[in-house]
């Protein structure tokens, strides 16, 4: 499904969103997540923050491996309710295993984020994960 202009415009002015993924038995899990969009698909990568068991073993790679039906919600809060806004998109997650594929997302994740520009990340220890919209709802209490 495409985005609508005003849905690419909010994802890229805002810096992190909120991943939902589920396991088999549909146990929710909710982290927040730093992504990149090129076209319509958005991409993360399992980058080298400090984790209690490394990027390959994180809960949301186990979970997009057994259910690959994720959300995202990108939010804008406020305690002057007419400013609350948010995106929501349904996506399809899979782990990215094209080379070119991992090499573009990551150009386009240091793009964004300086802070990937010094982390030797690469496709065999850090994984990637496309998502790609299945459908969306942009909500803002003003026009």
């Amino acid at each position: 499904m495409e985005l609508s202009d005003a849905a690419r415009a909010y994802l890229d002015a805002h810096a992190v969103g909120h991943l939902a993924t589920a396991d088999a038995d549909a146990t929710p899990h909710v982290i927040p997540l730093c992504y990149a969009r090129i076209g319509d698909v958005l991409y993360f990568v399992a980058d080298d923050k400090p984790k209690r068991r490394g990027p390959r073993a994180l809960k949301r790679l186990a979970n997009i491996r057994q259910n690959p039906h994720v959300a995202l919600v990108v939010d804008d809060y406020d305690p002057d309710w007419r400013r609350l806004a948010y995106l929501l998109i349904h996506l399809d997650a899979a782990v990215v295993e094209d080379d070119a594929e991992y090499a573009n997302g990551l150009s386009a994740l240091r793009q964004r984020y300086a802070q990937y520009r010094s982390m030797p990340l690469q496709r065999e220890s850090h994984p990637m994960v496309r998502m790609t919209p299945r459908r969306w709802h942009l909500w803002k209490s003003a026009p």
